[in-house]
This record gives structure tokens, C-alpha cells and sequence, in this order.
């Protein structure tokens, strides 16, 4: 059976503030929670309204009822499982490869669309604007389907940031080069900008190239793409020859 305070506790973490104050993040659905046991993160309680095979000691598990799990659910339909994990500290060392840099990308689903590109495509970390929103989101975390436990996420400053590397950097824009008929090298920065807006100005100024995915339609009024859906076309062209 559940607490109000645990109730109080879990239902808090849908919220930022509180994610940060506790240093816990939930997750939920029988993938996902497997995906994260498997990974860095360490589980603190998992609550389940069924028996289910999870790899993880007793003391650690709660059954409850459907009725309570909907309390403590971000889900419109909860599934049969939550799990709430501890946020570990993370230390970050820039690494070889492609880089991704999110410049205020706000929509949950397009985060964790995303994080689940970089993991498909071995992009092994994901650099964020304070801007964007938190990874830790449940939205986030559901979207992500696991893959929040491969790929590393750094919230920074971008242009510091971007200053300070050697690295070519690459940014998606309407009026960009061609992507399809650019020469891409495997170890560089790519940069993904806000859903409504776009780069930014100032991140804009610190892009050595830009990038565009030409439109193909015949009436060419499509006015842009999903900037996760952009964000695929642009990882597979970066990786088609490595």
C-alpha cells in the first residue's frame, strides 16, 4: 500500500524543482525500467500491481494496486510497472565522434525522439541549452524507450561551449547548403535548434556550416520538418559512410 507521502513524492518528481531537490527521476512500462536496471542508474523503489520478472532484490519491490499506480502515474492509461531512480552525477569528458547540441528545444517527445536517434546511430553524447527541457521529464524518459542509459547529456551554455572547440560545427538551417551533396567528417558538432525559432543568433554566429534538407515536393510549401525527424535524416547522412 502507498503512503501520501509517497504518493507526495513521486507525483513531485513530474516537476523539475523537485527532480533536482531529490535527485530522482521515475520511469515507466516494462522496456523502459529493464533498459534502465541494465544501465547506470540505480533503482530506489519499484512499485508493480503484478508479479513480473525484474531482476532486483526484494526489499526494493512494492506491490500495489492498479487504483494506486494511477496516482502516481504520468500516464493517461498506467501500465503495470514504476520505477523511481536515483539521478547519478555525471562527469562529463568531450569524446571522439559526432556530437549532437540541442539549442532550447522544448517538446518532451522531440527530446527523447532524439536521445533515442543518438543511441541508434552511436552518437554516445548530447550536448543541451539550459533552455532545453530537462531529460529527466517522464515524457522524456518514456520517449527515449531506454536510451536515456546509453547516450550522455550535458547541460551547458552553448556558445562558451562551441568557442572553446576545435571541432567543426554544423547547424541545421532552412537556407543551408545541400546536405546530400556535402563531404561530412565523423568527427564534428551538429546543431539542432528550437521547434518554433530555430539556432539561435548567437549559437547561429559560431557555426562554421550550414546544413539544409532540401524539399523535394513539387509545390514546395511544406515550411519546415519535426526537428527530431530532421535530426534522423541529418545523423544517417553523417554516419552513411562510417
Amino acid at each position: 500500500m502507498l503512503s501520501k507521502n509517497q504518493i507526495k513524492l513521486i507525483t513531485s518528481l513530474q516537476q523539475k524543482k523537485y527532480r533536482k531537490q531529490h535527485q530522482l527521476f521515475f520511469a515507466e512500462g516494462v522496456k523502459v525500467i529493464e533498459e534502465l536496471l541494465r544501465s547506470k542508474y540505480e533503482l530506489q523503489t519499484l512499485f508493480v500491481t503484478e508479479p513480473l520478472d525484474f531482476k532486483v532484490a526484494n526489499d526494493k519491490i512494492h506491490t500495489i494496486s492498479p487504483a494506486e499506480l494511477k496516482k502516481i502515474s504520468a500516464l493517461t492509461t498506467p501500465n503495470t510497472c514504476l520505477a523511481v531512480f536515483k539521478i547519478p552525477t555525471e562527469n562529463f569528458s568531450l569524446k571522439e565522434g559526432l556530437l549532437v547540441a540541442l539549442d532550447d528545444v522544448r517538446d518532451p517527445g522531440n527530446l527523447g525522439t532524439i536521445i533515442r536517434l543518438c543511441d541508434w546511430f552511436g552518437v554516445e553524447q548530447l550536448i543541451c541549452s539550459p533552455e532545453t527541457v530537462d531529460i529527466y521529464n517522464p515524457k522524456v524518459v518514456q520517449a527515449t524507450m531506454g536510451s536515456i542509459g546509453r547516450v550522455t547529456v550535458l547541460y551547458t551554455d552553448l556558445v562558451p561551449f562551441l568557442k572553446a572547440t576545435r571541432l567543426p560545427v554544423f547547424g541545421a538551417f532552412m537556407d543551408g547548403e545541400n546536405i546530400y551533396k556535402q563531404d561530412l567528417p565523423s568527427n564534428a558538432i551538429l546543431i539542432m535548434g528550437n521547434e518554433a525559432n530555430g539556432i539561435c543568433n548567437e549559437v547561429a554566429q559560431c557555426i562554421t556550416s550550414k546544413l539544409a534538407i532540401p524539399r523535394f515536393g513539387q509545390l514546395q510549401e511544406t515550411e519546415s520538418l519535426n526537428v527530431a525527424t530532421a535530426t534522423a535524416i541529418i545523423l544517417s547522412e553523417f554516419k552513411r559512410n562510417f
